[in-house]
């Protein structure tokens, strides 16, 4: 996979996130939702209402990540972390990250996170994901992916991806991103550099899926940094 071709680089950097359509194929999806029954894959299970997140169920994958998850793990850090990099020296952040998962993964183990933070979520009628975001130590990679395992219309009906922007001295800005099954979304971990009058400035933001209506919906989360 060539990650700088599946998704636009520049709508990432200048909006903060972007989609890649058909990311996985129908069959690749139906395999990692089929994934979830199997407990020895996972490490931890979370549910939502426990820890009011919302509602829903989420498990984190442990080590060693099946096969297609470190695929897209690798394939589309490289990519991301050149605009991981932009986004950095846009806001006069010093560092930088490396240009291999591997090495920015030694450094996350080096600080004391090594738990691996891919996760499968999994959400029924009525269930729904607070806004949020996914930081778990002081090592933050600034951008992260999540894929749609299931198939709008026929295997669900609502549970809409959503963005917020918190916007410095403006209102908050939602968006709703539409996804078909084996897209991903795209999208800033926690901030991102944004232009005004006065150059650039940092604008935070959240994430969250709203209520289903009906059916079951999985989704793959891929983050790039592990946790604490």
């Amino acid at each position: 996979m060539a990650a700088s071709s599946v998704f636009d680089s520049e709508t990432l950097a200048n909006r903060g996130f972007a989609v890649a359509k058909n990311l996985i194929d129908a069959d690749e999806c139906r395999r990692l939702a089929a994934l979830w029954p199997e407990q020895a894959r996972f490490r931890k299970h979370i549910v939502m209402q426990r820890h009011g997140y919302g509602q829903g169920e989420y498990q984190y994958f442990a080590y060693d990540l099946p096969a297609p998850v470190e695929r897209l793990r690798q394939a589309l850090y490289p990519a991301l972390a050149e605009v991981a990099n932009r986004w950095n020296e846009r806001l006069g952040k010093p560092r930088r990250f490396p240009a291999t998962l591997d090495a920015w993964l030694r450094e996350c183990h080096e600080a004391g996170q090594t738990r691996p933070t891919p996760l499968l979520l999994r959400y029924g009628p009525g269930d729904y994901n607070c806004l949020h975001r996914d930081l778990y130590g002081e090592m933050v990679f600034p951008l992260q992916v999540v894929v749609l395992l299931s198939a709008p219309g026929r295997d669900f009906s609502g549970g809409e991806f959503m963005l917020v922007e918190q916007r410095p001295r403006m209102q908050s800005r939602g968006e709703v991103v539409p996804l078909e099954q084996g897209d991903a979304a795209i999208f800033a971990v926690n901030e991102r550099p944004a232009r005004g009058v006065r150059g650039w400035h940092r604008t935070a933001l959240r994430h969250g899926v709203s209520s289903l209506r009906h059916g079951e919906r999985f989704t793959l989360g891929l983050i790039f940094h592990d946790a604490a």
